[in-house]
């Protein structure tokens, strides 16, 4: 933790109707009050905590700009530490001016993300609230700003708190048996121990079974666009965009290179890719088959992949090639058939051997209805309907799952002990290490490198 009193400017660069600056450490009401002049003619500090003030800031008794002032009392701010909030006109000269004469006042620039660090530091926030807020500031959807608000992080902070509350108090009634045999300190009997360790490996699976819906809304959905050449990719993926991004033409071949953009769908985001038509003759035009090579490049990446089939036309080399490519691929394999008006009931049985899901769509005729039916589809495959943003406990971050995945192994490791009949004091290790695995999750025990690159994501002044 730096010492000093650090400043940044903690709203967006850019002409605006406020800016806020943020003063944090101990001596920002002293650093504040040589440069905040209450309108009353009063000190800042004589006004109780958290209320605006209305002054001026003025330097050598010039003013520089009107606005209000908030300070809050160390233990009492979103840092943990004595703050100032200066709110002021949102020009970019007179933000600069002001964060300008802090400095001269003796403030430091505060480094990316040094506030919420601070907070952490303090006990203000878990990590795990810490990640939410980052991704709340990247968010892109509705959907992600349910899952990172401030209720949801207090209920993923409150189960996991409960996780490790259980096995804290687990624990400590098996340190009493093994430290005092005789005893009997123990609140738990063996049996009971057992019960407890199942219910608790019960809550850790529960938890991690969010984290594919949680994934899927967060980090978003790597999809890819494939099929033959003129078979309506582009149609799909400006319809899926909501606008013109790629050139539509009746010419074979008109898209040549991978167009990317990030989609909101329903509740989950897409990593839209659209590719090159599929060959299997041989390209002599450089530049497509440029195009042809990163789409297979794509596909070897991609989670979930859109393959377009053409209901008017017979089963063709190209489409074989595709369905090939499909097999070879992990990711879930959809099969949009268009020009769903000349459909023949064949070609969905020849599909239906190679794909996860088949659905029938008309992207032309029927915007709407298709983007409901491929949101219904993608929704089904990659989220639980039973998960609710807006009132479950959800994970959403890769590191979380993995360690709450360490602590499951460790707890079923924990439960063989139990049931093998194995001395407490050799299965509690497992138990210990679990709590350990629990500890990362939350920020208890994790490395500073993690911190780091945790924090290293946010932006300045947050």
């Amino acid at each position: 933790m730096r010492q000093g009193v650090i400043s940044a400017i903690s709203t967006p660069p850019g002409k605006g109707g406020v800016a806020i600056i943020r003063m944090c450490g101990d001596g920002a009401i002293g650093i504040a009050e040589r440069v905040f002049f209450p309108i009353s003619g009063k000190a800042l500090s004589s006004y109780p905590p958290r209320m605006q003030v209305y002054g001026r800031i003025m330097e050598n008794g010039r003013v520089i700009d009107d606005g209000m002032a908030t300070y809050f009392i160390k233990n009492a701010s979103y840092t943990g530490e004595e703050t100032v909030e200066l709110s002021i006109h949102g020009g970019v000269l007179v933000t600069r001016t002001v964060l300008e004469l802090l400095y001269k006042m003796g403030t430091i620039p505060a480094e990316a993300g040094e506030f919420t660090r601070l907070a952490f530091l303090n006990g203000r926030l878990s990590l795990t609230e810490v990640e939410a807020i980052g991704d709340l500031l990247e968010a892109k959807s509705t959907e992600q700003l349910k899952l990172f608000s401030e209720d949801s992080r207090s209920r993923l902070k409150n189960k996991i708190s409960e996780i490790r509350d259980s096995l804290t108090r687990l624990l400590g009634s098996v340190y009493a048996r093994i430290d005092y045999p005789e005893e009997d300190l123990g609140e738990l009997g063996d049996e009971e121990i057992l019960r407890e360790l199942v219910s608790i490996r019960a809550s850790l699976s529960h938890l991690i079974s969010t984290y594919r819906t949680g994934r899927a809304i967060n980090e978003g959905i790597r999809t890819v666009l494939v099929g033959k050449p003129n078979v309506g990719k582009s149609t799909l993926y400006n319809l899926l965009l909501g606008e013109d991004a790629a050139i539509v033409t009746d010419i074979p071949g008109t898209t040549r290179d991978t167009l990317s953009a990030t989609v909101p769908l329903g509740r989950v985001l897409l990593h839209l890719t659209d590719t090159a038509g599929v060959h299997t003759e041989d390209v002599t035009d450089t530049v497509e088959k440029i195009g042809i090579e990163r789409t297979l490049g794509r596909l070897a990446t991609a989670e979930l992949v859109l393959a377009l089939f053409d209901a008017g036309d017979e089963i063709s080399d190209e489409d074989m090639r595709i369905i090939e490519l499909v097999k070879d691929s992990s990711a879930t394999a959809v099969a949009v058939i268009t020009k769903t008006d000349l459909e023949r009931s064949e070609l969905k049985d020849k599909l239906s051997r190679h794909f996860d899901e088949i659905i029938s769509v008309s992207a032309l005729s029927d915007p709407d209805g298709t983007i409901e039916l491929i949101t219904n589809t993608v929704e089904r495959l990659f989220t639980d309907e039973k998960i609710d943003t807006s009132s479950d406990a959800i994970i959403a971050s890769a590191r979380q799952h993995g360690a709450l995945c360490a602590a499951l192994d460790f707890i079923n490791t924990a439960i063989e002990a139990y049931r093998l009949g194995i001395p407490a004091d050799a299965a509690s290790s497992d138990i210990e290490l679990c709590l350990g695995a629990i500890g990362e999750v939350d920020g208890r025990a994790v490395s500073d490198e993690v911190v780091s690159d945790i924090f290293s994501r946010f932006c300045v002044g947050k």
